[in-house]
């Protein structure tokens, strides 16, 4: 069976004049320097007694990145927010429609952040996706879909047919997707736990071209599956 985010995908493949709300999102030049800053100074050291980052240098400092993290804890965005700022760059995320109520709503979406509907998926949001890749952004996806604690998740192909769309769109694109795995001392992150971040080698989407696109989709998740079952293997 299909993810409502694999299913979106398709109907904007068989009907792409289809119209829907255009989904926007933007980084506030002010408040993104202020919250990153407030993230790594502040909020992280006094919650982690440490963070151990391993792979530091698989980042990509420029052109369009994919980093795929596992999602264990709602820190999990704000340690991969630490990662794109050490590599002197500002993330856009791809989040539930929930998270982007009220309040915490009203931060994400000037932190570059934009809404899928999980159970019934916009179109335009996925297209925005592959925008953001067009125009050399880092976007954050979870590839399992939503948090799991106690093993790595079956990955939904929904990341892989983003980044491989974002790749034909134009010659020479070039997106990269990082694996990254992150280990949390405690299964639920308790005040002072420490947690550990490992991040893989990036792959390629251009290395993807042979096949067809469900297979070529599916290679790329299982190899992306692979990266993270060896990352979280490491100490």
């Amino acid at each position: 069976m299909n993810s409502p985010m694999d299913m979106a995908v398709l109907a904007d493949q068989q009907c792409p004049a289809a119209k829907s709300r255009p989904v926007k999102s933007r980084l506030s030049p002010w408040l993104a320097p202020i919250m990153y800053a407030i993230g790594k100074w502040l909020v992280l050291p006094l919650y982690f007694s440490h963070i151990k980052i391993i792979g530091e240098e698989n980042i990509p400092t420029e052109g369009p990145v994919v980093l795929a993290p596992t999602h264990q804890a709602r820190w999990d965005s704000l340690l991969v927010g630490l990662l794109g700022q050490r590599a002197g760059r500002y993330l856009r995320f791809m989040v539930t429609a929930d998270e982007c109520l009220g309040v915490q709503g009203w931060f994400i979406r000037r932190l570059g952040g934009f809404p899928v509907h999980v159970r019934k998926p916009s179109v335009q949001s996925l297209r925005h996706g592959v925008q953001l890749l067009q125009e050399n952004e880092m976007l954050v996806i979870y590839p399992e879909g939503n948090i799991f604690r106690d093993r790595i998740n079956p990955l939904k192909p929904g990341l892989a047919r983003i980044a491989l769309r974002a790749e034909y769109s134009r010659h020479n694109l070039n997106v990269k997707i990082v694996p990254i795995v992150l280990k949390y001392s405690d299964i639920c992150p308790k005040w002072r736990s420490s947690v550990t971040i490992h991040i893989g080698k990036p792959l390629s989407a251009a290395n993807y071209r042979k096949g067809g696109s469900k297979e070529q989709s599916k290679r790329l998740t299982n190899d992306l599956q692979n990266c993270l079952q060896t990352l979280s293997s490491q100490d």
